[in-house]
């Protein structure tokens, strides 16, 4: 079998290879632009070699990951972090970088981390695609605000009625104060069902899967929420307990304790950023319909401030999903039987 360490670029690729059999160890750089790369693992393809390749984590490699599959190769995918943590020498460089994931998969301590099939990676992009589209319509609609207070018409959510736009389109502006109102409003009305067409996409998606639906049923929790931390999570078995997926999204604080002094910062916002945004706006959401978690809020807030209460919330949620996904219960349920059900002898849970 032939071993592969890659050292993946968006233009090259920087390659250290070494044949279990004979022992032949080379290294080359690849560009991607004229096809190097591609022949020279189509030339391994049609030689009959077995190949596993690794590299870390990194974006702009779907067609090289496509092409790999295509091929029949083996593709391992590293923890940056970990990876980075392996390093003993000083120095980083590409051919360095390119030894140390072929050191590491000869030496069996190569830290794989679980990869999402190209239907979930499809449908993610659907979620960023309707995020996107909806943060182009909230600048729009806050330029179209400015405008208006700009002429003394504070009408906040008046202003999206049929007759506040009325009233707002009869304003007298200056030339290019009234073209730019115009084509605001014209970005705004081509928008809107666009989003609407993949808000109902989102929703048929969700009503497809039974853990979607499950963890619909908690408050606050809508398709977009549940469909996200359904395909962004995976599965449930990836995590041995609840702490960790808060470790995962990134809404844990930072830590530099040392000689018993503990230190925390900000969250470490590790992780997605998608699947962070939208648990703290259901955390908010179950804050205002249901009277437990709005006084959970409220006396956080009271305790600290108003912000952190919203990511401690947000990161409650993301624990409690957990543990109704990986139950198999809804909200109803996992509230009667907490998060131990059926650990008879713990001491946090029923004796």
């Amino acid at each position: 079998m032939l071993l592969i360490g890659v050292d993946y670029h968006p233009s090259f690729q920087q390659v250290a290879f070494s044949d279990r059999e004979t022992g032949e160890c080379d290294e080359l750089r690849l560009n991607h632009s004229d096809g190097e790369a591609e022949r020279f693992y189509r030339d391994l393809k049609s030689r009959g070699i077995s190949v596993r390749v690794g590299m870390e984590a990194t974006g702009y490699s779907r067609w090289f990951e496509r092409l790999l599959a295509e091929l029949g190769f083996e593709l391992w995918i590293g923890d940056p972090a970990e990876i980075k943590a392996k390093r003993v020498k000083k120095q980083k460089y590409d051919r360095e970088d390119a030894r140390l994931l072929l050191r590491l998969m000869r030496e069996n301590n190569f830290p794989q981390i679980w990869v999402p099939s190209a239907e979930n990676r499809d449908l993610r992009q659907l979620l960023w695609h309707r995020h996107r589209l909806v943060q182009m319509r909230t600048r729009i609609m806050g330029q179209l605000q400015a405008l208006a207070m700009n002429e003394n018409k504070c009408w906040k959510k008046k202003l999206w009625s049929e007759r506040g736009r009325a009233e707002f389109e009869k304003l007298p502006l200056g030339f290019w104060a009234g073209r730019r109102r115009q084509e605001l409003l014209e970005l705004l009305d081509r928008m809107n069902p666009k989003i609407e067409e993949l808000t109902a996409a989102v929703e048929q998606e969700a009503n497809k899967r039974p853990d979607a639906l499950r963890l619909m049923t908690h408050p606050g929790v809508g398709p977009l929420t549940a469909l996200a931390y359904v395909l962004i999570i995976g599965t449930p078995a990836r995590f041995s307990r609840g702490k960790q997926i808060g470790a995962y999204v990134g809404i844990i604080p930072r830590e530099d304790s040392s000689g018993g002094k503990q230190r925390l910062g900000h969250i470490s916002k590790q992780g997605s950023s998608l699947l962070r945004f939208l648990l703290v706006e259901a955390a908010q959401a179950a804050a205002r319909s249901h009277p437990e978690w709005r006084r959970r809020y409220i006396r956080l807030a009271m305790r600290r401030h108003k912000s952190i209460a919203k990511v401690a919330m947000g990161r409650r949620l993301a624990v409690q999903l957990y543990w109704m996904w990986r139950n198999g219960c809804e909200y109803s349920q996992s509230v009667k039987c907490g998060s131990y059900v059926g650990q008879l002898g713990s001491g946090h849970g029923v004796k």
